[in-house]
């Protein structure tokens, strides 16, 4: 059964120019999608305040009110408005001002018929991920995140248990785990919910500081000790007396800077570097380190008696890829702050996203999660991340194509009274696109890579319209090579 008119997707051509409006509604028209035009940036705002369509295609210099002007309007009063600016200057400033006031894409003039039909097709496909992304719902809500750390599964419970039954005394505990999976934040957890929270809370990454100035840093000095002490410092351990100090990467710290902290933890004294006095100090030590101190023990790069000392009482933190059934609260959680400090307008992930950010392995853990989220919602055009948003090594690691980087298929003269569904290329594991692949081609009786050759070279060719040239540079061959293959393969041209 037809579709409908109203069913048919809308696009809005906004330009003071009457070919331009004319050409480009040609082109869309042969889609089957229902076209509308305006002929100033004030007629297209008041047409789209009226019936908002689901792309508009936006001139950057017109008549009156300026294409980015418009562009701002319209976003402000629909967030979710998909447009794509045109211009026929690629100017930095186009491109960065069009990318900045939230346009999907930019387009130049003259026009590649084909490559506006991939524009709107991958325009379209945007916006039904993002009504997709509306059912998406935090488990959580903004109070359960209050400690930072965010984690259902039962390796992080495990983990809160724990943080639960030392935080009543002032056990030293040594927090282990690979960089990135938020020691530091346990170890601020454990400070919040003790009866030194009142009290003094510092953390020192031993890695960062130089060993000749880590005994400085953590002990203070009197003035004259060395070259540059012009006047007596207070160390960490006086500053936080009464409260709680957490030494970060402790397996970095050098031996003789060891044997001063054991003197810490078993009398509770320091000597400031250059000093004779000894200082009393009541400090609660918490440490962690991702390096296997059990074998710098045994190499004698780690004292034996401060390993004993620290290690009273271990958590151990996961790597993300141990706990993927978190990935989704720790995506909420980070997109969560990022809208409460202002720095991105997206506020929810796609499906398609979603999944990919699962089945990534997540070498650099959750450090490296937020950081691929605050890039990825920094560039998203609207309130929801979508699949192309990512980082195209992240797809590529799990074998996800966003629908920019699939070629479109042509339409085909029975299809194009009806508006043809954007292709999703499914986010399949390479290994499972080679089994496919195998299982498909294998029955034949030619050479598998040969069948693969010939039907990747057709697809190419289908998708680039017959465009030898530009169906060569993305086969990575030359056209003469191309074309040679097409006269051996009896290759048809669109």
């Amino acid at each position: 059964m037809p579709e409908t008119a109203a069913k048919r997707p809308t696009i809005l051509v906004i330009d003071d120019d009457a070919e331009i409006r004319y050409s480009l509604a040609r082109v869309l028209s042969s889609r089957g999608w229902q076209v509308s035009e305006a002929a100033s940036g004030e007629l297209g705002i008041a047409a789209v305040k009226k019936s908002p369509p689901d792309v508009v295609f936006l001139d950057v210099r017109m008549g009156g009110m300026s294409g980015l002007e418009a562009l701002q309007h319209i976003r402000s009063a629909h967030p979710r408005q998909l447009v794509i600016l045109m211009t026929a200057f690629g100017t930095a400033q186009t491109a960065i001002e069009a990318m900045k006031y939230g346009a999907f894409d930019y387009i130049m003039k003259p026009f590649d018929p084909q490559k506006v039909l991939t524009l709107v097709d991958n325009a379209l496909q945007a916006g039904a991920d993002m009504r997709a992304a509306v059912d998406y719902k935090p488990s959580l809500n903004s109070e359960d995140y209050k400690e930072g750390i965010v984690g259902a599964s039962p390796v992080m419970q495990d983990v809160f248990k724990v943080i639960g039954q030392v935080t009543a005394s002032d056990v030293t505990v040594m927090i282990t785990g690979q960089s990135g999976t938020g020691k530091e934040l346990v170890a601020r957890s454990i400070w919040k919910h003790s009866h030194r929270s009142t009290k003094t809370f510092i953390a020192v990454n031993c890695a960062a500081i130089p060993e000749n100035l880590i005994e400085s840093e953590l002990f203070g000095h009197e003035k004259g000790s060395f070259t540059g002490a012009t006047g007596q410092r207070l160390g960490k351990f006086e500053l936080c007396d009464g409260g709680t100090i957490f030494l970060d990467e402790i397996g970095d710290m050098a031996l003789a800077t060891q044997t001063k902290i054991l003197r810490v933890l078993q009398q509770g004294e320091i000597q400031r570097v250059g000093g004779t006095d000894t200082l009393r100090v009541d400090v609660r030590i918490l440490a962690a380190t991702n390096k296997d101190l059990e074998a710098m023990v045994r190499a004698k790069l780690f004292r034996e008696d401060l390993y004993y000392r620290l290690n009273v009482v271990r958590i151990r933190m996961p790597a993300l890829r141990e706990r993927e059934g978190d990935i989704p609260q720790i995506v909420d959680f980070c997109l969560q702050n990022l809208v409460k400090q202002r720095k991105v307008r997206a506020s929810k992930v796609s499906p398609e996203a979603m999944g990919v950010l699962v089945r990534y392995t997540w070498p650099g853990n959750v450090r490296e999660l937020e950081n691929v989220i605050y890039r990825s919602a920094v560039i998203a055009q609207g309130d929801t991340l979508l699949l192309k948003d990512l980082p195209l090594e992240i797809r590529d690691a799990v074998g996800a194509i966003a629908p920019a980087e699939a070629p479109v298929p042509a339409a085909s003269p029975e299809s194009s009274s009806t508006p043809a569904a954007p292709a999703v290329a499914p986010a399949l594991s390479l290994a499972d696109a080679l089994d496919w692949i195998h299982r498909e081609l294998a029955s034949g009786s030619e050479p598998i890579l040969e069948r693969l050759e010939r039907e990747m070279a057709s697809r190419v060719l289908k998708a680039e319209s017959g465009n030898q040239l530009r169906a060569a540079e993305k086969l990575g061959i030359t056209r003469a090579t191309l074309r040679k293959r097409i006269d051996e393969w009896g290759l048809k041209i669109p």
